[in-house]
């Protein structure tokens, strides 16, 4: 039996550089930064000073009383849901809920109501504690707030997969829609852990950049100088689709999400594996998935995270799996990195440069690492024809993530 083809007919997203898609996309292409300093005084306290915060505030789109339900994870996703929900034409449509998915992640969850909910413990007694704390803080609440939202009956899916997240969660829209188990598919990932605990973590790895004096050079992928990640928070939501469903209600289609794949390294808890053989692994899963010729996919959305090892390792990979070929962009350096949302938002930008023929730039890298034998679109936005094009996502664990999208 042939498989369906799988298309993408709404996007909607929440970052640190706009309140939907399209402020995101036009503060990508002019190489805007969204990380700045942490100016909370519970910062002071911290080695790392820097993050990028939501661009628009959950209270701006969400009124206060049905916030007070939410964990900050779980208002974004509803916000970006909605978008995309309404961006695919799908507001007030007739569309069997028995045929409709979600398929929504979140690396850490509701970790800020967590820890938020013990110092209330802690000071006031259980008496205190919100009636709302178990559904705020359980992982899967985002993917149920928009199954809730959107009235989803063939599956509520919640992926925890680290930073490829919102990769993953994509990729099992496909096979669900592949499987005929639904015509729609809303996929994505959420993230909003910007507080002093993470950050504390993260920085005790040696994990983050520590370049609090000029926060807006601080995520710099593959230059010389970098010297860890930036935290980033938002939510990235793709509604997947039936080809032939979307064209029998003549919906506007970005992209076709022709392939994925899915690897684990089996190596280490935190860090890749030496010779990135299972990102190697997963990016040739999802060219042979999507049945495409390497030569056609001549943009990469990186994962490239602005990490000493990591960045490195991933050039490696792609030489191996693609050859020397694509102009390669990493996003992150504008975005920070948004962790179990990073997937989601960076396959967003990866449609949008198939739909518009144009690769996002990489700001920061000024000196270059000896061994960046790929092109890059360095400082500036390149105008090109992408037939396809390759997102990949990491994360802790030795989660690999590939996805290839082309044009529809």
């Amino acid at each position: 039996m042939s498989r369906p083809d799988v298309v993408v007919t709404g996007l909607g997203a929440t970052t640190p550089l706009g309140g939907d898609v399209a402020s995101t996309w036009d503060a990508m292409l002019a190489g805007r930064s969204g990380v700045s300093a942490l100016t909370q005084e519970w910062a002071a306290q911290l080695p790392v000073r820097i993050a990028a915060q939501l661009a628009v505030e959950p209270s701006e789109v969400l009124d206060r009383v049905r916030l007070r339900r939410l964990d900050r994870s779980e208002a974004i996703a509803i916000i970006a849901a909605q978008q995309a929900w309404a961006d695919a034409g799908l507001a007030g449509s007739d569309l069997d809920g028995e045929r409709l998915a979600v398929s929504v992640g979140s690396g850490i969850g509701g970790a800020t109501t967590l820890l938020a909910q013990d110092d209330i413990l802690e000071a006031s007694g259980p008496r205190r504690v919100s009636p709302h704390t178990i559904p705020m803080l359980m992982p899967n609440g985002p993917a149920a707030w928009v199954g809730l939202e959107l009235g989803a009956k063939a599956g509520v899916h919640s992926m925890a997969s680290a930073c490829a997240t919102g990769a993953e969660a994509i990729a099992l829209g496909l096979d669900i829609i592949r499987s005929g188990r639904a015509d729609v598919v809303v996929a994505g990932g959420t993230e909003a852990v910007i507080h002093p605990l993470p950050i504390a973590g993260f920085s005790s790895m040696r994990a983050m950049s520590t370049r609090n004096d000029e926060p807006e050079r601080a995520s710099r992928p593959w230059d010389r100088g970098r010297d860890g990640f930036v935290l980033g928070e938002g939510a990235g939501i793709l509604v997947l689709e039936r080809a032939e469903h979307a064209a029998a209600r003549g919906a506007r289609v970005y992209a076709r999400l022709a392939g994925a794949g899915i690897t684990s390294d089996a190596y280490d808890i935190v860090q890749p594996h030496a010779e990135g053989e299972g990102a190697i692994r997963a990016i040739a899963k999802a060219i042979a998935d999507a049945d495409v010729a390497k030569q056609d996919i001549v943009h990469v959305n990186a994962h490239a995270t602005s990490t000493p090892v990591g960045d490195m390792l991933e050039i490696g990979g792609l030489h191996k799996a693609l050859g020397d070929h694509p102009v390669l962009s990493a996003t992150k350096s504008m975005t920070g990195h948004l962790l179990g949302a990073a997937g989601a938002l960076e396959s967003i930008a990866t449609i949008l440069a198939i739909r518009d023929g144009v690769v996002p730039p990489t700001i920061n890298l000024d000196d270059p690492e000896p061994g960046l034998t790929l092109d890059v679109a360095a400082h500036k936005a390149r105008h090109m024809e992408i037939p396809a094009a390759l997102n990949n996502a990491f994360g802790f664990g030795g989660h690999n993530v590939a996805l290839v999208f082309a044009r529809p």
